[in-house]
């Protein structure tokens, strides 16, 4: 009974702790579309009444332009460009070679989706659905199978290797490579390639260089910034070279963040974190993984000695297992 008490204690207990894990990730959105609205909202007025202005200019200067004319222009020209399309004079790039639409595939099936470029046509759209529909998961269960190699090589040999030779303990050892890994992935997939794109796209700053990086390879891929949009060829004289080492960048970086990811999840820290959130515990888990290998050596005992009594061989080795089983018990 007290057994049972306690276990009864440790499911309330969880489901207490769920519940405010709920209310504090609800809070913690609330929290993020109060700042944001407070950080953008001035930013927004700002810009919208820019618009308006220069509107007012254009149609006081051009009264021949009527302004049932210009909003249908200018109707038509955010309708273009929400698809991808530029109607400036200087922008001849294509949104649909080979390699742009390789960028796009990628970016589709790693659900980037930066929606700069979409598809246009109504058999174009039907593919997308279809083809995500089958890549998604594919994709998936090839990016697990590839973190899952490579945690064995960068994450669970170093831990396991560096344990028995400094004899430090596992969980701090772990936090530390855990740590350790997560600043050279940050350097190599963030600040290095941040600065790069500060070099090769004369509109960015750092912080919105970073701030591509970081939004890609956490596949948020908001689509306000996408590099190799500039229409200037001699900043960019290989664009389709460009957008194929982009594309390369994004999977890698992909890869090696859910490497970190998965680094950080196995810590001994975060399973024990985690546990507080569980109704059932590993140890009632471990129980009954038990309960079923002693039910599956029971069976084969009971089989073994059913073809004992009709006088038949038994030639499998777990037998002897299971009769020195039934000896001990």
């Amino acid at each position: 009974m007290a057994l049972g008490g306690g276990s009864f204690m440790e499911r309330r207990q969880a489901g207490i702790n769920f519940a405010l894990l709920l209310v504090a990730y609800i809070l913690y959105l609330l929290l993020g579309a109060g700042i944001f609205s407070a950080i953008e909202l001035p930013y927004e007025h700002e810009l919208r009444g820019e618009v308006q202005a220069v509107r007012r200019d254009f149609l006081s200067n051009n009264t021949c332009v009527s302004d049932a004319r210009l909003e249908e222009l200018l109707a038509l020209a955010l309708e273009a460009s929400n698809y991808g399309v530029s109607i400036l004079g200087n922008n001849s790039s294509r949104n649909w070679d080979f390699i742009s639409s390789l960028f796009f595939t990628s970016t589709v099936l790693t659900t980037t989706g930066y929606g700069h470029t979409v598809p246009l046509s109504d058999g174009g759209k039907l593919f997308c659905i279809f083809y995500s529909l089958l890549g998604i998961p594919i994709t998936l269960f090839f990016l697990s199978t590839v973190v899952e190699r490579l945690m064995v090589l960068v994450t669970r040999r170093p831990v396991s290797y560096f344990h028995r030779r400094w004899a430090i303990s596992r969980p701090k050892l772990a936090a530390m490579h855990a740590t350790f890994l997560s600043i050279i992935m940050a350097l190599l997939f963030l600040i290095i390639p941040a600065c790069i794109f500060l070099a090769l796209e004369e509109d960015w700053n750092f912080l919105e260089s970073l701030y591509f990086c970081f939004i890609s390879l956490t596949t948020i891929g908001l689509g306000d910034y996408v590099p190799g949009e500039t229409s200037n060829k001699e900043a960019n004289p290989h664009p389709h070279l460009y957008r194929l080492a982009i594309t390369v960048y994004l999977l890698l970086g992909l890869v090696c963040v859910l490497v970190v990811m998965e680094t950080f999840f196995e810590l001994p820290q975060m399973r024990q974190l985690r546990q507080k959130f569980l109704q059932e515990n590993i140890r009632e888990l471990d129980s009954e993984s038990t309960n079923i290998i002693d039910h599956d050596h029971l069976s084969v005992s009971e089989q073994a000695e059913t073809m004992r009594q009709n006088n038949t061989t038994v030639p499998y080795a777990p037998v002897a297992v299971s009769a020195v089983n039934g000896n001990l018990r």
